[in-house]
């Protein structure tokens, strides 16, 4: 009987040294719909890039006008501004349900982690885009927001760890099919995330 309260006070100051350390209350959910944002947005930008030129799937013959960068541009802010604002909502939520703060020492620290990869690639992109070196967007995006994952990932859920170093791995690849990165964006940024969301969803969320 001793022993088992003895086990049971280890367990509880376990879990209070991992909510004062980490971010938990990260939705699983909000990656799911993130994903489908991502793929939704992947279909608009093919149907800019592919099917308005009747190119095929030829990327070479891709010539994107001051329009249609406009149009991707606002496809992809308006992906990311949608996955931010659904991620704070349901983690606000979730963070409501078990009566902890959204916004506290450890998210503090898990959002500068984040950000800190992130910025530096999107600095870096944007450099590219202004020389028209568009071939080298999908695969950095993918590299520079999966180092993001794997860097903040010390103060969350440990599930971003993977999603983050999976994220790098199809980056990398996309390097060398640096014809197809729509469908590298469509795998990591939908699929992935669809797939690493639910099982963080039924692992950490569903009660």
């Amino acid at each position: 009987m001793e022993q088992q309260k003895y086990l049971n006070d280890l367990s509880e100051i376990k879990d209070l040294m991992t909510k004062s350390s980490r971010f938990i209350s990260l939705s699983g959910l909000s990656g799911v719909l993130a994903g489908i944002y991502a793929l939704i947005g992947a279909y608009l930008a093919y149907n800019i890039i592919y099917v308005k030129q009747n190119i095929g799937d030829d990327y070479k013959t891709i010539v994107l006008y001051e329009l249609e960068m406009f149009q991707l541009f606002g496809i992809a802010f308006a992906v990311v501004a949608l996955s931010i604002l659904t991620g704070v909502f349901l983690s606000w939520k979730k963070a409501k349900r078990n009566k902890e703060k959204l916004w506290d020492h450890s998210s503090k620290r898990l959002v500068i982690n984040f950000a800190i990869p992130l910025a530096t690639g999107g600095f870096f992109i944007l450099s590219l885009i202004e020389k028209e070196s568009y071939i080298f967007v999908a695969p950095l995006t993918l590299v520079f927001y999966g180092l993001a994952c794997v860097n903040a990932s010390k103060y969350t859920l440990g599930a971003i760890r993977y999603l983050g170093i999976t994220l790098i791995i199809i980056g990398l690849a996309c390097v060398w099919n640096l014809g197809y990165g729509l469908f590298f964006w469509v795998l990591g940024f939908g699929v992935c995330h669809i797939i690493y969301g639910t099982w963080m969803y039924f692992k950490y969320d569903k009660n």
